[in-house]
């Protein structure tokens, strides 16, 4: 077989399961309802399918690489996916909201370290002129299943059952496990096994993450620190990582080896992968609420707005993976990061009489810039880091680009509902019958109804009951365009971020690359 077939082979066995890792974070959101109705749960409860999954899934992330020293890449790759497999399956057998929550909770750790994983084994496959494309390959999948996810989620439960969105993972699980076990190389640059567990770190991993993502997904719901529940948590992720980054710095074999940061190159990406990440997923959650509650969109409809960013990303893509061989990184994540930046500029801009045009257009503009900023970006990551390495640096990026996106979701939601809140309380306050122009309105209105077939009491509170929804919308808008201005600023922010990047490698060879032909010189 030749290499370029066997790469091909690599790449989608190793895109399989990350694709059905990341589909399981968004198809299970639509189909919440019909499991709350099979297992009796209440609506607060049946969210637990989410968290759980989401904790799990930020436990094992960061360890991906201690884990891979530990057993091996393909080992773990192998054996992640048997268990994500089989775990999908018992989630779709789960007779009680329990049971569910239990085989959720091992679906995510199962899960977390596929996506490093496939990432780090895709980088050291292919030659070093092509990790670009490699990486626009394994980024498309990465897009595309949350842009599936809801609409076949959808689908599975209206046409067979919530169960199946579980089921379907089992035949492209086993799949994915006999490609990898035929075809996917062992490592040839793995760190020694590991001699020693870090039990400290690992629990203070555990606690540490599991408190934070429980603040950042219930914290609204909760109405933050105004519940001790989340004050004492965030106390105790607080106290938890900043011993965790401590106890890691001084390990001789941590379970999260935050030593790959003192690659310059590395450290700098992946904090501007975090403040991207913030960005992202809080238009990720803007956008359809934008269009369904503020626009009366049906869900087809809103479906048809994002799809064309969807489709732009899928195609700029391999544009960006061609163009990392041909000129600077950097001017393309410059290029995404602006374009993003003036596609939330135009939302910004719309109003209550936008058409789908004038929403389709920033959508499609964004989905541009995604596909121009997340494979540069993270080829130049983990570009800059030694193949012995790969394992933990490809977990740590990850983890954080993770953590950022839970953070923007968080901050995203608590600023669209108080945002709403200021701005009804200001708008209220104008609109009373000692203001000329809504006095002119409320008698207008009361006129129109009563023209309608009211009687003048039954039109009166017609009139200031349509007043009151007027401006709900309005404060509701507003606040939109609050959050839409936050996101220009946030990417704006990144640009100069970026010129600390190292630029393009020379004679199409990584940092990586380099550092290993000098140890094998040496």
């Amino acid at each position: 077989m030749s290499p370029r077939v066997r790469r091909a082979i690599v790449a989608v066995s190793t895109m399989m399961a990350t694709f059905l890792v990341i589909l399981d974070v968004t198809i299970a959101n639509v189909a919440l309802d019909h499991m709350r109705g099979t297992l009796s749960a209440g609506v607060d409860e049946i969210t637990w399918v989410l968290t759980s999954f989401l904790v799990a899934n930020a436990i094992s992330l960061p360890i991906t690489g201690w884990l891979s020293d530990l057993l091996g890449r393909k080992r773990l790759f192998i054996l992640a996916t048997v268990a994500f497999t089989l775990t999908s399956a018992a989630a779709g057998a789960a007779p009680s909201l329990a049971a569910m929550v239990f085989a959720r909770f091992l679906q995510g750790l199962a899960g977390g370290p596929l996506v490093p994983l496939s990432q780090a084994t895709m980088i050291e496959t292919f030659p070093a002129r092509q990790r670009g494309m490699a990486m626009a390959i394994w980024g498309i999948g990465i897009m595309f299943a949350p842009i599936i996810g809801p609409t076949l989620g959808g689908w599975i439960t209206d046409n067979w059952s919530w169960r199946w969105v579980f089921y379907i993972n089992v035949p492209v699980g086993a799949a994915a496990v006999v490609l990898a076990w035929l075809f996917v190389p062992d490592s040839t640059t793995e760190r020694p096994a590991v001699r020693r567990v870090d039990v400290p770190g690992l629990v203070l991993l555990v606690v540490g993450v599991s408190a934070l993502q429980f603040v950042l997904d219930r914290g609204q719901r909760e109405d933050w620190f105004a519940s001790p529940l989340i004050v004492w948590l965030t106390v105790l992720a607080a106290a938890a990582l900043v011993a965790l980054v401590v106890r890691e710095l001084r390990a001789e074999e941590p379970v999260v080896d935050l030593r790959v940061l003192r690659h310059g190159t590395f450290a700098v990406a992946t904090a501007a992968m975090f403040v991207i990440s913030i960005a992202f997923y809080g238009i990720m959650v803007l956008s359809p609420l934008f269009t369904q509650i503020l626009m009366g969109y049906t869900a087809m409809l809103a479906g048809l707005v994002l799809a064309p960013g969807g489709v732009a990303t899928l195609v700029t893509m391999p544009i960006a993976g061609v163009l990392l061989n041909r000129i600077d990184p950097r001017w393309i994540i410059v290029t995404g990061c602006a374009l993003n930046a003036y596609a939330m500029y135009l939302m910004a801009t719309l109003s209550l009489e936008a058409s789908y045009w004038h929403i389709m257009l920033p959508r499609f503009i964004q989905g541009l810039g995604i596909g121009f900023t997340f494979v540069p970006m993270s080829t130049v990551a983990l570009s800059a880091v030694p193949m012995r390495e790969l394992g933990h640096a490809s977990g740590l990026f990850n983890f954080i680009r993770t953590i950022g996106g839970s953070i923007g979701i968080a901050a995203v939601a608590t600023f669209l509902q108080r945002g709403t809140q200021t701005h009804q309380a200001r708008l209220a306050s104008h609109v009373s019958l000692y203001d000329p122009e809504a006095w002119d309105r409320y008698q207008m209105l009361v006129a129109t109804f009563m023209a309608r077939g009211a009687d003048p009491a039954t039109a009166e509170q017609q009139a200031w009951g349509h007043l009151y929804q007027t401006v709900q919308r309005q404060a509701l808008l507003l606040s939109f365009i609050d959050n839409f201005w936050w996101l220009v600023w946030i990417f704006a922010a990144v640009i100069p971020l970026v010129f600390f990047l190292g630029g393009r490698p020379r004679a199409g060879e990584s940092p990586a690359d380099v550092q290993r032909h000098a140890a094998i010189v040496e």
